[in-house]
């Protein structure tokens, strides 16, 4: 019986590990997919930009902020190199739309454009993946994080060297807040 005790440990340890690793790689791999579905629509929305831009310029001669406002959001989502960074523009973009889609309010000839009309509804549908999508990132990389994090598979992840992922997140209370905008006399100030 003492033969097979020794034996008996070694096999359950070497079980146990590569059903750990096996678990670890496979949420990483999730994450992965998510982050890179993330990405997917992160880039139709951007790639729609320089149209929306284009149909709107002749419309809101006076709302050049804007317009630069999302065109920088492209710009720095396109050299984004980390999590936090396609994050950081996700969040100017999406403010950027949202001061673009509030100031045509006061442009009756834009918001009566058929090309404007749906370009603000395919952004509005991306818009719901996107959210979608970042909800299901930020789960796949609490179970990942966690992994790595909790007893004992902390070990075999830190052997491994695992590394625990961002979440997609916004980074300040600032930017939870919406984008001011005024409007005086019908024209945006």
């Amino acid at each position: 019986m003492e033969n097979y005790v020794i034996p008996g440990i070694l096999i359950f340890l070497l079980a146990f590990f590569v059903y750990t690793y096996n678990r670890l790689v496979g949420v990483r791999n999730m994450a992965d997919t998510a982050w890179a579905n993330i990405d997917t629509l992160l880039q139709k929305r951007f790639d729609l930009v320089p149209n929306l831009v284009n149909t709107v310029k002749g419309y809101m001669a006076h709302e050049r902020e804007v317009l630069e406002n999302l065109t920088r959001a492209r710009t720095a989502w396109l050299n984004a190199s980390t999590v936090r960074d396609s994050a950081g523009a996700d969040r100017e973009a999406a403010g950027a739309l949202k001061t673009l889609f509030a100031v045509s309010e006061s442009y009756p000839e834009l918001k009566a454009n058929q090309n404007f009309l749906l370009l603000q509804e395919e952004l509005s549908g991306l818009e719901s993946k996107i959210a979608y999508a970042r909800r299901r990132y930020n789960a796949t990389v609490m179970v990942l994080n966690t992994l790595i994090q909790r007893v004992p598979t902390n070990l075999i992840a830190r052997l491994l060297r695992f590394k625990l992922y961002d979440y997609f997140a916004l980074d300040s209370e600032q930017a939870r807040e919406a984008p001011a905008v005024e409007l005086q006399g019908g024209e945006r100030k």
